[in-house]
């Protein structure tokens, strides 16, 4: 009997032990901080490199040839196109500002080294049919080297924000070598004029393009872009210049030649801030 109640007894402390230790606070570890993962923003500043090529949009070029007192019959006139093309590359760099999650504005310049180079040869119309006479020019123009200050306004998916689909435009300018030679071709002598423009031409651009910024290099972005650009029109005027002893009336010439070209490029930007810390929301 005594046995049964002490064993009675034991049972009755052990499970009011583990009833007062089941009353006990408890004591959890500290939660453990985990950051957030920094989202990205095309907002900052960036620069790169880029190459692509080069070709002609809509150079039409014209001109015309006259002798001052002599009949209009003697006067002739040209048309054609200038086809220039050729390989261009060079570097940018931009700011861009992220206004949403969805709109991205910015502004870029770039200086672009070019291979672009276009030759016309033209016949002159206009003479009576009996005319023994002749005209020929031959324009030559070269752009060595252009460079543009732009706009650009983009737009992201949410699903994509790496992604950007934008538009530019603004001003350029470019080197731009431009000569015509005129040969006017009579019977008795040959009457020739040489006209040359060397300079600085200025203009505006238009465009648009996609850049991505891949998600494993977030710092990098790779862009294809497409580019209309016009230097305006380069105006010539030359005289003609006797070639042997004969006696003709010397011509005065006038040549006009736009400068339009398209241009398609690849680029690598490098981005100086490609992340933005989000908010902090600790919890506990």
């Amino acid at each position: 009997m005594m046995k049964m109640t002490a064993a009675a007894g034991l049972a009755l402390a052990l499970v009011g032990g583990s009833a007062f230790a089941a009353d006990l606070p408890s004591r959890k570890a500290a939660p453990v901080y985990a950051p957030p993962a920094p989202v990205f923003t095309w907002s900052g500043l960036y620069g790169g490199v880029n190459i692509g090529y080069g070709w002609s949009a809509s150079s039409h070029e014209s001109g015309s040839l006259a002798y001052p007192g002599l009949s209009a019959a003697t006067g002739s006139a040209w048309n054609g196109s200038m086809d220039i093309n050729g390989v261009v590359g060079g570097g940018q760099i931009g700011y861009n500002y992220q206004i949403s999650p969805w709109l991205v504005v910015g502004v870029e310049a770039d200086i672009q080294a070019a291979d672009l180079n276009a030759q016309g040869n033209y016949a002159a119309a206009g003479f009576p049919a009996s005319s023994a006479r002749s005209t020929s020019i031959n324009s030559a123009k070269s752009v060595d080297w252009f460079g543009t200050v732009r706009g650009r306004v983009g737009v992201t998916l949410p699903s994509m924000p790496n992604l950007l689909v934008y538009g530019t435009g603004g001003f350029a300018y470019g080197d731009v070598n431009h000569t015509a030679s005129f040969a006017d071709v009579w019977p008795s002598a040959v009457v020739i004029g040489r006209a040359n423009y060397f300079d600085t031409a200025t203009g505006w651009t238009a465009g648009g393009g996609v850049e991505w910024s891949p998600s494993a290099f977030p710092a990098w972005s790779v862009k294809v872009e497409y580019l209309y650009t016009d230097l305006g029109a380069t105006n010539l005027a030359a005289l003609g210049a006797l070639s042997n002893l004969a006696s003709p009336p010397v011509f005065n010439a006038t040549h006009s030649s736009p400068t339009r070209f398209n241009t398609i490029r690849a680029g690598l930007n490098w981005h100086f801030n490609p992340f933005a810390s989000a908010p902090v929301l600790a919890k506990f």
